[in-house]
């Protein structure tokens, strides 16, 4: 914690060492993902195209996404590691919101392409082997489900929840395959294969709106959703001497990590270390915000008028 003492205020910084909120080491899982759905990926396709099915191939077209999308998070959160150096005086850990968006990005791309191939296959029906449709898609549940729970405690971080939400939803993408290759077995329905790719479809554009609403939401330095402001404008004016607060800003450093800043009125008294320091604290206890920055002014010569914001 630093403070700076100055004629009408004083600056308060603390990075909020309660407890860490820096990204955990989850470079073991990413590889095991990556190798496990790399190889399922060939083992899908090559199925899809030599027993004519299609959702065997949008399936495998969805996890060859997740591929990439876990290679592309994997990086992010090794650049988010880096220390602040020249420019960049945050570091890189804003690199996993760029990952979260390009991941997004990604999977808009496998939804018009397996779309198009389903509307193709809608209008050329051929007959799947459902047979070979349950076995396949039985040994991507297996994958899938594997791979989700390496990611399960990391669910604290958007970098890493994306991964675990992909992950879980191929494993029940798979498990609606498999459905579809009994009911094939039983009914003999090939219209059921392409209706099932479509289901797909909808999975993934459900998973893919929710990653792009949140990532693009970071990356225009909206408050995560977590933290209420009008709590946080009410916790800091509530403190003991404060007349006004303004200028509170609340913006996300990475997936993982809150920053504040704020100006509060302090008329009756300066700021003591000990008062930024038990403020920085009550910032990281109650909102999860690691690094808050605060400006004490007397009211006598504020560095800007506080308006209606105060």
């Amino acid at each position: 914690m630093h403070a700076h003492a100055h004629p009408h205020h004083h600056h308060g910084h603390d990075h909020g060492h309660g407890h860490s909120h820096a990204p955990a080491d989850f470079g073991r899982a990413f590889l095991i993902g990556i190798l496990l759905n790399s190889l399922f990926v060939l083992v899908e396709a090559g199925a899809g195209l030599a027993y004519g099915s299609m959702a065997l191939i949008a399936d495998a077209g969805h996890n060859l996404s997740d591929v990439l999308a876990l290679a592309l998070a994997w990086g992010a959160s090794i650049a988010a590691k880096r220390p602040a150096s020249g420019r960049f005086t945050y570091g890189y850990k804003s690199s996993t919101i760029l990952a979260a968006l390009a991941n997004a990005l990604l999977l808009a791309v496998a939804i018009g392409a397996i779309g198009f191939e389903t509307l193709h296959r809608v209008m050329n029906p051929a007959e799947p082997e459902g047979t070979a449709m349950i076995v396949v898609a039985g040994i991507g549940i297996a994958i899938n489900a594997l791979t989700a729970m390496l990611f399960l405690a990391g669910q604290h971080d958007l970098n890493i929840r994306g991964a675990y939400l992909h992950m879980a939803a191929d494993a029940a993408v798979s498990l609606g395959v498999v459905l579809a290759g009994a009911a094939i077995v039983v009914t003999g329905f090939a219209w059921i294969d392409p209706l099932v790719s479509l289901a797909i479809l909808g999975v993934i554009a459900w998973s893919t709106w929710g990653l792009a609403r949140d990532s693009f939401a970071m990356g225009l330095l909206a408050a995560p959703a977590r933290i209420d402001l009008v709590q946080v404008k009410q916790h800091l004016a509530g403190l003991d001497g404060v007349t006004a607060v303004h200028d509170l800003h609340v913006w996300p450093m990475s997936t993982t990590e809150v920053a504040l800043t704020a100006h509060l009125v302090m008329p009756g008294r300066p700021a003591s270390d000990s008062f930024l320091r038990d403020l920085a604290a009550s910032l990281e206890h109650r909102f999860g915000v690691g690094h808050a920055t605060i400006q004490v002014e007397s009211g006598e010569n504020p560095c800007q008028p506080c308006g209606a914001d105060c």
